[in-house]
């Protein structure tokens, strides 16, 4: 059955009043006409993204269906969950259980496309929040990674041990290789982005700016080089805490269209204030941001939506906006059916109000969520 939608239709460069025609796929968009205030998105891709309303990947698939729902309630159509450093036996266990969801997947919530692993295969010296079990990626660990099916992206500090056979196996099987949680140098980090693209692999960087060596002027650390490489992406967590606007501003103004915005929400995001858990580890949440006891940052309790918002807030156009949530996430994941409202795309959208507010959720041209 054709369905529609009428409103500001924001494209990749500009806005488009007009009314998109739909099934599970777009099918025509018309344009012209007095459109509402609304405005149609395509639906966001969250990248890297632990849990939310109580619930947490490393929990098992019911925890893994109930943080999918809550981040689809704030626009999130394609989704990626995130295990942390734990012991080997339970990260295993964990992506299994992402693999069963994607077995049997929910008609009524989002795409669950794989997991992000990030974690073990990260510097014990640049833990951030991750438990510490970091371990290196042995073949024999990333073999058996590799044979659960489920794994799209893996966080991996370059200068471990076995991270070059690591990485050549990983890029032979179309899995992104994530800079993060690393010591890494500016040198060692360009290295290994051009490594990986001998490979035939595509490069990132785990929320640009946190766990690595900051920008210094005669040590540019893996942040200039993850900016400054052409064939490199990378994440963002703009909650504003963990990135100061005139840093994403610098990244975004370098990057363009290599900048994707992600959540790491951990299981506190929708809860109130007060005391939580990652990863085994105890956390407070105070105001929006979430602290080990020792005042770390430990994740977010960020939602897409309002990483959108925070975008326009400190001066990006809506496209740009757009792009930042879904555009580029899809470009980086080589998801070429999403990420755009075009002819022949997934019909996954998000409708927003004048103020950028969630009013409802379409995935594959069902409405999983509208706003009350």
């Amino acid at each position: 059955m054709t369905q529609t939608l009428t409103g500001q239709i924001v494209l990749a460069d500009r806005l488009l009043a007009g009314t998109v025609r739909f099934d599970t796929h777009i099918r025509e968009i018309e344009t012209g006409g007095a459109a509402p205030h609304d405005y149609i998105l395509p639906g966001f891709i969250d990248g890297h993204v632990h849990g939310g309303d109580g619930a947490d990947t490393m929990d098992g698939a019911a925890a893994i269906r109930r943080l999918a729902h809550y981040h689809m309630r704030h626009g999130t159509t394609t989704i990626l969950p995130t295990t942390i450093t734990r012991p080997w036996e339970d990260v295993i266990t964990a992506l299994k259980a992402v693999a069963e969801v994607m077995q049997s997947p929910d008609p009524d919530g989002p795409r669950i496309h794989g997991a992000h692993l990030e974690g073990p295969f990260v510097s014990p010296h640049k833990l951030g929040a991750q438990p510490p079990f970091a371990i290196a990626p042995s073949p024999e660990k990333i073999s058996e990674v590799l044979s659960l099916g489920c794994v799209r992206v893996v966080t991996l500090a370059p200068e471990l041990e076995h991270a070059r056979t690591a990485i050549a196996s990983l890029a032979e099987a179309g899995v992104r290789i994530s800079i993060g949680h690393t010591t890494a140098d500016y040198e060692t980090a360009m290295d290994t982005i051009a490594t990986i693209c001998t490979c035939g692999g595509i490069a990132g960087g785990t929320h640009l700016f946190n766990a690595m060596s900051p920008i210094e002027g005669r040590k540019p650390g893996p942040v200039t080089a993850l900016m400054c490489h052409d064939a490199s992406y990378a994440e963002m967590i703009f909650d504003t805490h963990h990135v100061h606007p005139a840093s994403f501003r610098l990244a975004s103004r370098v990057m363009r269209n290599r900048l994707l915005f992600v959540t790491d929400a951990m299981r506190g995001a929708g809860q109130p204030d007060g005391p939580s858990t990652l990863g085994g580890q105890d956390v407070m949440i105070e105001g929006g941001v979430v602290r080990l006891p020792n005042g770390s940052l430990a994740g977010s309790v960020l939602n897409l939506d309002q990483a959108l918002r925070n975008a326009v807030t400190h001066g990006a156009s809506l496209s740009e906006a757009s792009r930042l949530v879904s555009g580029n996430a899809a470009s980086y994941l080589g998801l070429t059916d999403r990420g755009a409202i075009e002819t022949g795309k997934l019909a996954d959208m998000v409708v927003l109000d004048r103020h950028l507010a969630i009013k409802e959720v379409w995935v594959g041209g069902r409405k999983t969520f509208a706003h009350a």
